[in-house]
């Protein structure tokens, strides 16, 4: 199990947001925590302490007139850890490149191929043309329907059809490098794991694979690292001292260590 950092930009700043409370309408969303430092500052940071493989989320949609700064923003982080950090929202075949050639290793995607409610084979195809296999993680962040984890899109606004079961990752692995996996309904909220998804990642483990959301404490760490059987790795997001809560970044890296 590893700690794989965030840097979650919405408005053109960096923040930790409910994550069922975002809303393109107005470009709202219930902040947890605001930061006074740019992004670039946090991939520096992730850089020194040489930690791999974390995600810069663009929470704005193209559509936004907060877009741009938000994806400044991201260009400058990716430039600040070249190589380190992977980078989405928003990602299609046609920029893609932009943020590849601009330092990220991966795009991380979820509504371009998961559109009408569907997987559309066709765009996935496309999209791994353009960024190889090796430099694609497929987002699924999910929300729970009727006792079911069902795929959720457009900023975690829209369900699927699709839902989170272990044939789905079998089909979706030979697409991809690796999987990231929001549990959207307690993002945000520091409240505890969704234990369910946690263990369906966790008795799949076929190839990378993060699960995100709802972790506030050492606790949580033990419950993951269970549950995943060691083979999924984990961020911290709203809980983390870095962000305003109260599990220290120091303690974080040594509990890792010893995981």
């Amino acid at each position: 199990m590893k700690f794989r950092p965030c840097i979650d930009i919405h408005n053109g700043s960096v923040k930790q947001i409910v994550g069922g409370s975002l809303k393109d309408a107005g470009d709202r969303a219930l902040e947890n925590f605001v930061s006074g430092q740019d992004a670039a500052f946090y991939a520096g940071l992730y850089r020194e302490k040489g930690i791999r493989g974390g995600h810069i989320i663009l929470l704005n949609p193209l559509s936004s007139p907060y877009y741009e700064e938000t994806k400044r923003q991201a260009l400058s982080a990716l430039g600040a850890y070249p190589g380190g950090l992977q980078a989405g929202g928003g990602i299609t075949p046609e920029n893609a490149a932009v943020f590849l050639e601009a330092g990220a290793s991966h795009v991380i995607v979820t509504s371009y191929v998961f559109s009408g409610g569907q997987i559309q084979y066709d765009r996935l195809r496309t999209l791994v043309k353009v960024t190889g296999k090796e430099k694609l993680v497929l987002d699924l962040s999910v929300r729970s329907l009727d006792g079911r984890y069902y795929i959720v899109t457009d900023r975690w606004q829209k369900y699927t059809s699709v839902e989170l079961t272990k044939r789905l990752l079998d089909e979706l692995s030979a697409y991809c490098d690796e999987f990231l996996v929001h549990a959207v309904d307690v993002e945000g909220k520091s409240a505890g794991i969704e234990e369910p998804v946690a263990k369906v990642l966790g008795d799949w483990g076929k190839i990378p694979i993060t699960y995100a959301g709802g972790v506030h404490s050492f606790a949580d760490l033990d419950k993951i690292k269970e549950l995943g059987k060691g083979k999924v790795d984990v961020t911290i997001g709203s809980a983390l001292d870095l962000f305003g809560g109260e599990m220290p970044f120091w303690d974080v890296l040594a509990y890792m260590e010893r995981a």
